[in-house]
């Protein structure tokens, strides 16, 4: 299983929310070009990115910051937040980042969602974010009234290869994750799967692996100590 240590960026530095919420944020440091450097270190292969300004309000405020990670090499890297026109994922192509993560825009302009698929295949994968069911978007803010496994479905049956699929209410809560949830997700076939969101513990990601996901992102539960980076690929990391 892909192992994707997460940097989420707010203002320059390196955040964690909590459940998304922008008013709950913790700081864990203040250089995300030496975390990511130190994920690195750790044996990390995968990288993933998040701008939460872009994610919130579709501005650049963190593109220096990512293509400053990005201009070290070493990492496959995904970036998402506020990636909604075909522009804005070329900026991020062209400065080194591996794949592009489409969120709100995937929800309201599925055209545009599948046009990039089509365009440029594995470079695009869409992040699935919901909130008791139901896909969120605009930074978590609103809900939409779709279901998020039928929602990847839809996504599967447009040429979409990878879904990065987020439970809010386990995000940074320290929970666990939704193992039955995945289970689920999985049985879509044709489809990657990407854990995201609560994942604490080894056990957790030896089930998601046995389940058959395809990837999973580690954030809290890192930068907390609660998991070690090292072990983790060691144990359940693959090409």
């Amino acid at each position: 299983m892909q192992i994707f240590p997460a940097i989420d960026l707010r203002g320059g530095q390196v955040v964690r929310l909590y459940q998304g919420d922008y008013d709950q944020e913790t700081v864990y440091g203040a250089d995300p070009r030496a975390q990511a450097r130190a994920f690195l270190d750790a044996g990390a292969q995968y990288l993933h990115v998040v701008d939460l300004d872009g994610a919130r309000d579709g501005t650049l405020a963190n593109f220096d910051s990512i293509a400053a990670i990005a201009k070290q090499g070493g990492l496959y890297i995904e970036v998402g937040g506020g990636i909604r026109t075909e522009d804005r994922v070329r900026q991020y192509l062209d400065i080194g980042v591996s794949r592009c993560i489409l969120g709100t825009a995937a929800v309201k302009d599925f055209d545009f969602t599948a046009r990039m698929a089509r365009r440029y295949g594995d470079q695009i994968a869409v992040g699935v974010d919901a909130r008791e069911g139901y896909v969120a978007v605009n930074g978590w803010k609103e809900l939409s009234q779709e279901r998020g496994v039928d929602f990847c479905r839809r996504l599967r049956d447009a040429g979409v290869k990878t879904v990065i699929y987020t439970d809010i209410s386990r995000d940074g809560a320290g929970l666990g994750t939704n193992l039955e949830l995945y289970e689920e997700l999985v049985q879509i076939e044709g489809l990657d799967i990407t854990a995201s969101g609560g994942v604490s513990s080894l056990e957790e990601l030896e089930r998601l692996e046995r389940l058959g996901v395809r990837a999973a992102i580690l954030g809290k539960a890192l930068y907390t100590g609660r998991l070690d980076l090292r072990t983790v690929i060691q144990e359940v990391g693959t090409c």
